[in-house]
């Protein structure tokens, strides 16, 4: 079975094991980013590497985005010699980028005049789903454009269509609201631990298999204990991310406390110089704020 042609855009922390999956599962694999340098990886593992993002994009079946943010995913597909423009009608441009749901039913709206498919398929899981190919994969965009990227998506982890163009990223709004909300959660539970006499990493032991246990309470929570704070989602993105989803929620005419409270301390950790940090490392903010007796 011939399998697409697939075009990759992004190849940092995510996009990088995202595309050697893809690889791997034999998809012939044309790569482009911004860093030139991240690519050697890749075409060590026989992918071809593009010098613009239309080099990649040009004969692609499919164009995948995995970029920062909305203005960049927009220029590099839309832009001058944007790699969009590239792609031969019936193509399909899969961004699986965080982006705000209006950019993304724009950008299907521009994709569909030149008849071009378009999904919008966000992901959560960290560099580890993205290394494992377990990422959850929230995806918006028509049925037939649904089906004819699944086998691709497949190969990078659980693809569920969740409705129209927008949805994919409303739903990874959903997504970072409840990370967000729950790492600070779990920071604020082993402060007490530290701070109350406790051995933290006892309580984070004892806490597992109960109704707390999650990825995030092991991941997270150990990343906390061991003060490693190596970005695999860096600070500054789960800002972004918050408030984009704010940003929504308040066109919604909806007020959410909880999501407020958590954006405004990753706004501190961000401005207090850990945005490269994990986001687990918003424990190093709530400690800011703590601070032990003199």
């Amino acid at each position: 079975m011939n399998l697409p042609s697939v075009a990759f855009i992004g190849t940092g922390i995510m996009g990088l094991p995202m595309a050697r999956n893809l690889l791997h599962a034999g998809f012939p694999v044309r790569a482009w980013n911004r860093s030139p340098g991240k690519l050697q990886a890749l075409a060590t593992l026989g992918a071809a590497v593009a010098p613009t993002p239309a080099g990649a994009a040009d004969g692609a079946q499919v164009l995948i985005c995995m970029l920062s943010d909305g203005p960049t995913c927009d220029e590099v597909l839309f832009g001058e010699n944007g790699a969009a423009l590239a792609l031969a009608p019936g193509a399909l441009v899969i961004v699986m980028s965080s982006i705000p749901v209006d950019t993304a039913v724009e950008q299907a709206r521009l994709c569909a005049e030149r008849r071009l498919r378009y999904l919008d398929a966000p992901v959560s899981g960290g560099e580890r789903g993205a290394r494992e190919a377990s990422l959850a994969i929230m995806v918006g965009g028509e049925t037939a454009a649904f089906e004819q990227g699944r086998e691709v998506l497949a190969a990078m982890g659980r693809p569920v269509h969740v409705g129209p163009a927008g949805t994919g990223e409303l739903s990874k709004l959903v997504n970072q609201l409840i990370v967000a909300s729950t790492i600070a959660t779990v920071a604020e539970g082993l402060l007490l631990a530290e701070r109350g006499g406790a051995d933290p990493a006892k309580v984070h032991e004892a806490l597992m298999g109960g109704f707390v246990d999650s990825p995030i309470w092991r991941q997270h929570g150990q990343r906390m204990l061991n003060n490693d704070f190596t970005p695999g989602g860096p600070a500054k993105w789960q800002l972004k991310d918050t408030r984009t989803a704010l940003a929504q929620a308040q066109k919604l005419g909806l007020d959410l406390p909880v999501g407020r409270l958590v954006d405004s301390l990753f706004a501190a950790m961000v401005e207090a110089g850990d945005g490269e940090l994990d986001h687990a490392g918003l424990i190093r903010q709530l400690r800011r704020n703590n601070p032990l007796p003199e």
